[in-house]
């Protein structure tokens, strides 16, 4: 599913109405209804409460005009502005609403204000039409006083497009914003919506087709794309009856070090779990024995190892060897950083032919010197949380968080990879430009080994013949989508990774099962949790 920028979407709508021919006061009527079905859904029993629709004097003001028409009497209308600067399709219903008696009342002083806020203080529900997504300056004055007026209430706030305030583009306040209870977005969702902290101010995200044609929006082809239940469960492949473990892939494991050797288990276990037919894990020798006693299907490859128990550095011969007849190789999951191990990480970059999917230490070990990622014969994905990708991009973790859908950008067609950036709206970023943001997941995953289970569902993915965008998408889906399904069974956090591992194969079933349904990623019941 596209997700769209302000200038994208104003595209979408420009061409809808001056190429495709539907006229701007039929996309606005579109939109008004469109988010009155929502409304209706969400608050059945509307007709009851007292609701109040403040509208803005651009055209987000315009669908709230829509709205209040379709409300009727004895609805609140207030417009933060003047009637006489209403203009084109927004001006038209201005007028249409006025002829069916409802009133529209102006708020353009302090006086005005203070009108407003002893109107509607007993008001159930507020519509906020104020801003729409073509907010591009902190807000003020008087619409500042409102939204903050609104934050206060105990009323459920339904703001139209997106919530006043937040910046469509970045996700970031404009000073102030709006805290949704709902919020109905025309045609796409936005990147505001999409990502934190705009996500949290918009409460449930419904989205409404407005009409905009397929061919125009396909054309635009909007770089950014929300990962959807649809598109995962279409990635997923019920087994023929003959399938064997031979033809399911193969992933080998690399890592592990003294006090570390949880990591590299986690990361093979989930790939078992994701379905991968065989997994090998591959670190120091003293630790294969503990390896061995911890998981009976898991094979273990001995490397050699330092005087501290790490990974040292192996020939090309040895490393053809233990990469032979494997699909997709695993690295970093509690390596050391330590100079041997920098070396035997090197020849895996430089030499390896089957794709990688790097983590933990073997990430700090390359953001030494990033450039040896340009030595990559083979598609690697890097699988960073925001300290890492800080020490990857020479930046600091809060630029890194403060600019996450570029930063991952910049890093993935720099350097050629698939970039899966961590954290609250996962950004997976791919070599072409391509932008995708996964919303699945909960702030129970905030726990030791969770990015180890993220590895391996990822090498598993990969290991089963997924190329590497949807393998890392997918992938991220699915280990945010199975620990909501944990948490909801057994709490929001306290749960380990290693639930999560052996929750995998359900959810995969589930999601085999629904391939016809589409949850948005926006809708959660799980967030009741928190």
């Amino acid at each position: 599913m596209y997700i769209v920028s302000p200038a994208e979407m104003a595209e979408m709508d420009r061409r809808t109405i001056h190429e495709f021919g539907m006229p701007g006061h039929t996309l606005m009527e579109n939109a008004g209804r469109g988010a009155m079905e929502v409304f209706s859904n969400h608050f059945p029993d509307f007709r009851t409460k007292k609701i109040c629709v403040i509208c803005g004097k651009g055209n987000n003001g315009g669908d709230g005009l829509v709205m209040a028409r379709y409300i009727g009497r004895p609805v609140k209308v207030f417009l933060v502005g003047s009637k006489d600067s209403v203009q084109g399709d927004a001006a038209i219903n201005l007028h249409l609403l006025e002829k069916t008696g409802i009133t529209v009342t102006e708020i353009l002083t302090e006086k005005d204000l203070s009108f407003f806020k002893t109107a509607v203080p007993e008001h159930d529900i507020f519509i906020d039409a104020i801003f729409g997504t073509g907010l591009n300056a902190p807000v003020k004055g008087i619409a500042e006083s409102i939204i903050c007026f609104l934050n206060k209430t105990n009323a459920n706030v339904f703001s139209v497009d997106i919530p006043s305030g937040i910046d469509s583009k970045t996700g970031k306040p404009l000073g102030t914003a709006i805290q949704a209870s709902v919020t109905a977005t025309f045609g796409f969702p936005k990147i505001g919506h999409a990502v934190y902290p705009g996500a949290s101010y918009c409460g449930k995200t419904d989205i409404i087709d407005i009409g905009i044609p397929k061919y125009i929006s396909e054309s635009i082809a909007p770089r950014h794309e929300l990962v959807t239940q649809k598109y995962v469960s279409g990635l997923l492949k019920k087994r023929h009856p003959e399938t064997h473990k031979g033809t399911n892939g193969h992933v080998i494991v690399a890592g592990g070090s003294p006090g570390k050797s949880g990591a590299p288990m986690m990361t093979a276990a989930a790939a078992l779990r994701t379905g991968s037919g065989l997994v090998t894990l591959a670190l120091p020798i003293s630790l294969r024995p503990f390896a061995e006693i911890s998981s009976f299907e898991i094979m273990t490859e001995a490397i050699p190892e330092t005087a501290e128990g790490c990974i040292a550095n192996i020939s090309e011969a040895y490393l053809d060897n233990i990469l032979n007849g494997k699909q997709v190789m695993a690295v970093g999951p509690g390596m050391d950083e330590g100079p041997e191990t920098k070396e035997f990480l090197s020849q895996i970059i430089k030499t390896a032919k089957i794709p990688l999917v790097i983590d933990a230490g073997a990430l700090n070990i390359i953001a030494r010197t990033p450039d040896i990622l340009r030595t990559l014969k083979t598609p690697a994905i890097l699988t960073p949380h925001p300290g890492e990708m800080a020490r990857l991009a020479k930046k600091t973790t809060s630029e890194i968080q403060e600019d996450r859908i570029n930063v991952a950008s910049s890093f993935a067609r720099e350097y050629g990879v698939y970039l899966v950036l961590k954290g609250a709206g996962t950004v997976i970023a791919s070599p072409d430009g391509r932008i995708m943001i996964n919303r699945t997941g909960n702030p129970g995953l905030a726990t030791a080994g969770t990015g180890d289970v993220l590895t391996g569902i990822i090498a598993g993915l990969v290991a089963q013949g997924l190329k590497p965008l949807d393998a890392a998408a997918a992938g991220v889906y699915i280990h945010g989508k199975t620990a909501d399904r944990v948490a909801a069974k057994i709490g929001p956090f306290g749960f380990m990774a290693t639930d999560i591992i052996s929750a995998i194969p359900s959810c995969l079933a589930a999601l085999i099962i629904n391939k016809n349904h589409d949850d948005f990623g926006f809708i959660k019941s799980i967030e009741s949790l928190f």
